[in-house]
C-alpha cells in the first residue's frame, strides 16, 4: 500500500515542479513569437453583454498555447521514470515506472496525439489567415471529424486489443455491448471534447480539470490500477503547474493544445477504470458548460432567436449578471471538488 502511494505521489509532485521550472522558458517563447490569436472572438459575437465583460486585449495579447506546459510536463515525467527503470534496472526503479501496455499506454499517447492536433489548431488561429484562422463552422467540423477518427482508433484498440466489450452500471452490474463499445466510446469522447468550452475565464479550466483528473487517480487506485492512478496523478500535477501561472491575470490560456488532449484522455480514463457512467458526475462542470451551449442554441432556433442565458457557456452568463470573474472561477472550483468526491465515492461503493 505504502509503495503504491509513493508510486503515485512522487511522479505527481515531480510533474508539478517540472512544470513550474519549464514555464518561464515556455512563456519566453510564447511572447517572443506572439503566439496569440489574430482575430478576437468578439468579432463573431453580437451580444452586447459579452463586450462588457471581455475585451480584445485579453485574447490579442495573451498567448493561447499554455497547454504545452501540461503535456510536455507529462511527457518528460513519464519518459524520465521509464528511462530510469531501463538505465538503472532494479526492483525499486521497475516499480516506479508507470508506463504499461494494459493501463497507461493508450491514455499517454491519447494525450500526446490529441494535444498535437490541438497545437496544430492553435497555430492555424495564430499564424493562419482566412476563415480557418477565425475558427469558423467549417473548421470546427473538421476538428470534430479528427476527434471522431482518433476516437475510432482508440475504440478499436479497446475492443480488439484489450477485449473491452461491456460497461459497468453503478449498482446494476455490467451491460454487454460487444463491438458497439466502439461507437459508444466515440460518443463519450465527443461529449468530453465539447466540455472544452469551459476554457473561457482565467484559472477556470485548470482548476476544474485538476479536480477531475485527481478524482480519476483516486478511482484507479481503488481499482488497484496503480499505473493508471500514477499517470492521472502526473496529469493533475502538470495541470496544477499550469494553473499556478493561469490564475488572474493569466499569463497564457490553455488553448486547444491543452483542452483537446485532456478532454479526450478523460474519456479513455473513464473507460479504463470502468466508470463511464460516473464520468458525468465527476466532470459535472464540463457537462454544465457544454449543456448550456446546446440549450442556448436550441433556444435560439426554437424560440425565434430568444436566448435562454444572457451568454453561453454558462460561466459567461454569471459574469453578465455581474459576478466578478474570480467569483465564478472559485465557485466552479468548489463545485468541481464536491462532485469529484461524490464521483469517487459512487465509483467505489457501486462495485
Amino acid at each position: 500500500m505504502l509503495l503504491n502511494l509513493v508510486k503515485i505521489f512522487i511522479p505527481t509532485t515531480f510533474a508539478f515542479f517540472l512544470g513550474l521550472m519549464f514555464t518561464p522558458i515556455a512563456t519566453h517563447f510564447f511572447y517572443k513569437y506572439k503566439m496569440w490569436k489574430k482575430y478576437s472572438r468578439n468579432i463573431d459575437i453580437s451580444a452586447s453583454d459579452f463586450h462588457k465583460i471581455h475585451n480584445e486585449k485579453e485574447e490579442l495579447k495573451t498567448p493561447r498555447v499554455g497547454g504545452i506546459i501540461i503535456w510536455v510536463s507529462v511527457l518528460l515525467t513519464t519518459t524520465l521514470f521509464y528511462l530510469v527503470s531501463v538505465l538503472f534496472p532494479s526492483i525499486n526503479t521497475a516499480k516506479m515506472t508507470f508506463l504499461s501496455r494494459n493501463q497507461t499506454l493508450i491514455p499517454f499517447f491519447t494525450l500526446l496525439f490529441g494535444s498535437l492536433i490541438g497545437f496544430w489548431d492553435d497555430l492555424i488561429q495564430i499564424y493562419g489567415s482566412g476563415r480557418f484562422a477565425r475558427d469558423d463552422k467549417s473548421w470546427r467540423k473538421w476538428k470534430v471529424f479528427l476527434v471522431i477518427l482518433f476516437s475510432l482508433f482508440i475504440g478499436c484498440w479497446f475492443f480488439y486489443k484489450l477485449g473491452m466489450a461491456s460497461v459497468h452500471i453503478p449498482f446494476g452490474g455490467d451491460v454487454f455491448l460487444g463491438i458497439l463499445i466502439i461507437p459508444f466510446f466515440i460518443i463519450v469522447a465527443l461529449a468530453t471534447f465539447s466540455g472544452g468550452v469551459i476554457d473561457g475565464i482565467d484559472g477556470l479550466s485548470g482548476g476544474v480539470l485538476a479536480s477531475i483528473f485527481a478524482a480519476y487517480s483516486a478511482i484507479a487506485f481503488a481499482n488497484n490500477q496503480i499505473d493508471l492512478a500514477a499517470f492521472s496523478g502526473v496529469v493533475t500535477g502538470a495541470i496544477l503547474a499550469f494553473l499556478w501561472f493561469n490564475i488572474p491575470p493569466a499569463r497564457f490560456y490553455m488553448g486547444e493544445t491543452g483542452i483537446m488532449g485532456l478532454t479526450i484522455t478523460l474519456a479513455t480514463l473513464a473507460f479504463l477504470t470502468d466508470s463511464i457512467l460516473v464520468l458525468p458526475i465527476v466532470a459535472l462542470p464540463l457537462v454544465i458548460s457544454s449543456g448550456s451551449v446546446i440549450l442556448q442554441m436550441l433556444s435560439k432556433k426554437l424560440r425565434n432567436g430568444k436566448r435562454l442565458f444572457r451568454l453561453a457557456p454558462i460561466h459567461h452568463h454569471f459574469e453578465a449578471l455581474g459576478w466578478p470573474s474570480y467569483k465564478v472561477t472559485m465557485r466552479f472550483w468548489v463545485l468541481s471538488i464536491i462532485f469529484a468526491i461524490v464521483g469517487i465515492i459512487l465509483a467505489i461503493i457501486s462495485r
